[in-house]
């Protein structure tokens, strides 16, 4: 007898084969059977039993495809608070992937933790204070079988330098860097999958090029891939001057596996994929192992106080916060965030919490009516908020130039080193639209459009790609005995329906989902079952 039983839909089984009709049955926590489990009478006789099972599901004319692997979240904030997860759950995801962007919680002291997650809040949320976060190992516990979708950690360099140094900008050299890079190695001996940096999330970008090498070689040693948003700060630090190079060099130098974080096109060179890949491709024809990740809009999500300068950063929240109360650095501050015109333009802010009338307005707008320069605005936004202040960038107003983006995702998902995913970044009361919409947007809505990738191929980019990607054992695949991750959704009705303006609904046409053989999504409803695992 199975406990469940999937029947009469047409199964992808992850590895980009065509769907073919098939049944599913489970047992427990893996898929037991593929195959034609439902019987067909010769005389078609109605009294002919019908296989045993806890519970069946009729999936006519509906695919059956592995749980979709997100790997670039930003959720571990707000799963500790809301371990449902409806806005991911329901597009299909059963598997995230934190600790993105060099940033995140562990491993760090109670202090330490308490330190960045204040620095952190506009963007992940306020997790919950007092959780031991001191080990990858304490971390990872917070969320087996306590969380709607199963979990993965990349160690963050960020919590890494932090822990080692402080919020401060200072050589990871001699003693420090071999108690960084034990750090690195306990990580991933308690079952992180690999390491990220980030590109402008602080302390993180304090580190150069060697440390980054340094750190590496322990996540070569253990097969382990390096994750690296490029970086956007403190480029002189950085191999070349140039974050995409740097990580290429840190691929170079140890041969870690590279993945590049949400590797894009965006209004400022939109449809120059060649240019784009150029240098990434003149480095696998090196040898060097490279992947990449994407999500479907033009734009993208942010905290504020990562565009503030370096110096200002020293210290960490309670150091800004002074900067920021005093007028004559605040002045300054503000003088060179407008230098730099594209860290304020088309900011829309998604987290302030103090004054929820604001979210979803544009920084000029408040600027506008408060008779302050942008610049101005932001150090006093920051300052009102106590840092906790996300942002968006608003989708250019050409229809020709977003449509040239969205084919351009598609182009660039359909190379095989490529995989999807949100980049989900939930704090506030305007989160950006990926939170809830991402992979039924690519899945329905752009693949339809532009008819780029076949379905088989899309689901290959959500599920096996990643899943061989990151080590993550026996999922990403339909087969017998792998974990049964499982999403059924409409092929010609799944589409997203959050938008920039309106970004809190969930997608339609993906009436169930499956984590560790559990319905968590049950004819399109969360039913609160908390059946996701730490992987791998």
């Amino acid at each position: 007898m199975f406990d469940i039983l999937i029947s009469g839909g047409t199964v992808y089984d992850g590895t980009g084969a065509p769907g073919r009709r098939a049944d599913v049955g489970i047992v427990g926590e893996r898929i037991e059977v593929i195959g034609d489990l439902t019987p067909v009478p010769r005389d078609r006789r109605p009294q002919v039993r019908p296989v045993p099972a806890a519970r069946s599901i009729d999936a006519t004319d509906l695919a059956v495809a592995p749980g979709f692997i997100d790997t670039h979240t930003h959720s571990e904030g707000h799963l500790l608070v809301d371990p449902q997860h409806a806005n991911g759950l329901r597009q299909g995801i059963t598997t995230e992937i934190m600790g993105l962007d060099g940033m995140s919680f562990a491993p760090l002291s109670a202090v330490n933790h308490l330190t960045y997650r204040r620095w952190l809040a506009g963007l992940l949320g306020d997790s919950i204070p007092d959780l031991p976060m001191d080990s990858v190992a304490a971390f990872r516990r917070h969320y087996d079988r306590k969380v709607a979708v199963n979990t993965a950690y990349l160690v963050p360099h960020g919590a890494i330098r932090l822990e080692v140094l402080g919020f401060r900008d200072a050589p990871l050299i001699g003693d420090d860097l071999r108690r960084a890079c034990r750090l690195v190695t306990e990580a991933l001996d308690q079952g992180a999958v690999g390491f990220s940096t980030g590109g402008a999330y602080y302390p993180s970008p304090w580190g150069d090029t060697a440390e980054f090498i340094e750190l590496c070689r322990a996540v070569a040693a253990a097969g382990k891939v390096y994750v690296a948003e490029p970086r956007r700060a403190e480029l002189d630090r950085a191999h070349g001057g140039d974050g995409v190079e740097e990580a290429l060099q840190v691929g170079r130098q140890t041969g870690v596996k590279v993945h590049f974080a949400h590797h894009r096109t965006g209004a400022h060179n939109a449809g120059r994929l060649d240019q784009l890949m150029e240098p990434i491709d003149g480095a696998k024809a090196e040898g060097i192992d490279c992947s990449l990740d994407i999500y479907p809009y033009p734009t993208g999500s942010s905290i504020p106080v990562s565009s503030l300068p370096g110096w200002v950063q020293e210290g960490g929240p309670d150091a800004i916060l002074q900067r920021l109360g005093d007028p004559a650095e605040r002045a300054c501050i503000a003088r060179y965030l407008e230098r730099d015109h594209h860290a304020l333009e088309d900011m829309v802010f998604t987290c302030l919490p103090k004054s929820p009338g604001l979210e979803g307005m544009a920084l000029s707008d408040i600027a506008e009516d408060r008779g302050l320069s942008p610049g101005e605005t932001l150090c006093e936004l920051l300052l009102e908020q106590e840092l906790k202040v996300g942002h968006l960038r608003s989708p250019p107003q050409s229809s020709r130039l977003w449509r040239q983006v969205s084919r351009d995702s598609l182009e660039l998902l359909g190379r095989p080193d490529y995989m999807a995913c949100s980049d989900i970044t939930p704090a506030g009361g305007m989160p950006h639209p990926r939170c809830y919409g991402a992979f039924p947007r690519f899945l329905g809505r752009l693949r339809r459009q532009f008819n780029v990738l076949s379905l088989e191929q899309m689901i290959q980019r959500m599920t096996d790609n990643p899943a061989r990607r990151f080590g993550l054992t026996h999922r990403g695949r339909l087969e017998e005995g792998y974990f049964a991750d499982v999403v059924l959704f409409d092929p010609e009705r799944v589409i997203d329906t959050a938008t920039y303006d309106d970004p809190k609904q969930y997608p339609v046409g993906i009436p169930y989902v499956l984590v560790n053989g559990q319905i968590a999504v049950d004819e399109e409803l969360c039913t609160e079952v908390m059946a996701g695992q730490a992987v791998p």
